[in-house]
């Protein structure tokens, strides 16, 4: 097997098969079921309200659909490939894709829930920031945009490090259902 020499040179690979072989000091923490969002397999085949999981998600029970807290006309749920623990989108039940055909009303709550939204995960996991937008379109960085989502992502220092960068990865500490429990209790206390 070839080896790395302290210039980075290789010695005696003679291939990209060999290349590939050669230790190079880094460990790996390999997680394929990201492949799933990469991919886009949960992506909507289609930009309709039929497809769409956030006109989905309202139908199914709170656990099942991640759902933190129901309005009158929005809607708080968490995300499913999220960037920190916590990190929340607010969904406007109606299934519309651009912020300047939300209603007044949908606007107000949408506005309302994010604020709310903020002092429950405040309260669960006292984070030292918050990052809050709206991609609109695909070319903005909208996963799915056909329908309008704020997201509401729990910032800590040091909470972006070299994982998501380099590997396209986030370390979470907790799995979903135990984060919407947690979140839809201090949401309780709140109402």
């Amino acid at each position: 097997m070839p080896e790395a020499t302290p210039e980075g040179q290789l010695d005696g690979a003679e291939s990209a098969e060999d290349f590939a072989r050669v230790p190079d000091g880094f460990q790996r923490l390999w997680t394929p079921h990201r492949m799933a969002y990469i991919g886009g397999a949960d992506k909507p085949s289609d930009n309709t309200e039929k497809a769409c999981p956030f006109c989905a998600a309202p139908a199914r029970s709170d656990p099942e659909g991640l759902i933190v807290k129901r309005g009158d006309s929005a809607y708080v749920v968490l995300n499913l490939y999220p960037y920190n623990p916590g990190h929340v989108l607010v969904c406007p039940y109606r299934h519309v894709a651009d912020y300047t055909e939300i209603t007044i009303a949908e606007r107000d709550e949408i506005s309302e829930l994010t604020s709310q939204a903020m002092s429950v995960i405040r309260a669960v996991s006292s984070p030292q920031g918050f990052n809050i937008g709206l991609n609109q379109g695909e070319a903005a960085g909208a996963g799915i945009a056909a329908h309008l989502h704020q997201h509401i992502v729990p910032r800590w220092s040091g909470d972006a490090n070299f994982l998501p960068i380099i590997a396209q990865t986030k370390a979470l500490p907790q799995v979903h259902g135990e984060v919407r429990s947690a979140l839809a209790a201090a949401w309780a206390s709140l109402d």
